[in-house]
């Protein structure tokens, strides 16, 4: 026993002698990597697919990216983003770096997001956002962890960003290709992922895709060289194609593919619903998840519910809440933690149910 003592006294002095900031013992939770708390994103499905549950979504102290090509709804899916953390966050804050100059406050409002409570700060170098996002999680850190207010950054988007060297070359004429992107991408990833970790900020990425050519089969990656894609925990890859009522083109049918998560299976994908008329449908994409499930069958054309109604797959879709009840929700809870959790992580969360219950 006093042996162990001594061992603990060493094994703190070894610590204290490292005089690092950011020292966690893992019984009591890593600082800057276990994710506690998640920004819902705005729809169930995709909550389950970032996080393992219908009630989760982004990591609320990671960097997360949300890339495709043009008009796949990255920017979308980061408002629904911002205005479900300041609707969580009522004393929260958004920081919106718009390289695109898209963001209005007509966009702003159309999502539901409170208009004081969100900043667009324009950048247009790699330098620039590094040091800007920087500097204040330095002014954030130093306050005192219970006077944080919550906030969240966004940079939308990655691949509109220059570099000091482009904007000079452009300003003398020259057209020489500019090598040193790639390499300070990855170095203002490298120095925002522990602050970010240790403030528990999230931030939320979206970036382009390119096809690689000469590949066997058809692929496709991010632009900007490989910083965000190490540096963030979690990619989704987004594509689309349109939904019709009729011969009435109404909205977007978006798939989601999980193409790297740190926290849920990687390949995963799922189907999202951006209608023209109301935004992001938080319910499309529950229904093969509650099939799968074993939680709704389907007779024909017809789904039918725990409670023996059924109905319709439009008419669900029509009024969602009145069919996705608390006790069904939670039932499809249970099974998207089985679907996208691998098997220790779902047998540590099964645990952590039952001890606490």
């Amino acid at each position: 026993m006093g042996r162990i003592k001594k061992s603990v006294k060493q094994f703190q002095r070894l610590l204290d002698a490292s005089e690092n900031p950011y020292i966690s013992i893992v019984e009591d939770g890593v600082a800057g990597s276990d994710v506690t708390e998640f920004v819902d994103s705005g729809s169930y499905a995709l909550n389950a697919q970032l996080s393992g549950s219908i009630y989760g979504g982004w990591a609320n102290n990671k960097i997360s990216a949300l890339a495709g090509e043009e008009k796949t709804g990255k920017t979308f899916f980061a408002l629904s983003a911002c205005a479900q953390f300041l609707k969580a966050n009522t004393d929260g804050y958004i920081f919106y770096f718009d390289t695109e100059r898209a963001i209005t406050k007509k966009v702003c409002r159309g999502h539901g997001i409170d208009l004081e409570r969100i900043a667009i700060l324009g950048v247009a170098t790699v330098e620039d956002f590094r040091t800007q996002v920087a500097k204040m999680l330095d002014n954030y850190l130093e306050q005192d962890e219970k006077d944080r207010m919550p906030i969240m950054f966004v940079l939308d988007s990655l691949g509109m960003l220059s570099t000091n060297k482009e904007m000079h070359d452009i300003s003398e004429g020259s057209d020489k290709r500019d090598m040193t992107r790639s390499q300070l991408v990855k170095g203002a990833f490298r120095a925002l992922t522990l602050k970010l970790g240790v403030a528990k900020v999230p931030m939320l990425v979206t970036n382009h895709t390119y096809a690689v050519v000469g590949s066997f089969f058809p692929t496709k990656d991010m632009g900007g060289g490989g910083g965000l894609k190490y540096a963030a925990s979690t990619i989704m890859f987004l594509g689309k194609k349109k939904e019709r009522t009729g011969t009435e083109v109404t909205g977007a049918i978006v798939t989601s593919t999980a193409n790297k998560s740190r926290l849920t299976k990687e390949q995963t994908k799922t189907q999202l619903l951006i209608r023209f008329s109301s935004g992001l449908d938080r319910y499309y994409g529950l229904l093969p998840l509650a099939e799968e499930a074993g939680v709704i069958t389907k007779a024909g054309k017809r789904w039918e519910f725990p409670n023996g109604k059924a109905a319709f797959e439009t008419a669900i879709n029509a009024n969602p809440e009145n069919w996705f009840t608390e006790d069904v929700l939670n039932k499809i809870n249970e099974y998207a933690a089985k679907k996208f959790l691998y098997g220790s992580q779902f047998e540590e969360d099964s645990n952590d149910t039952d001890s606490s219950t």
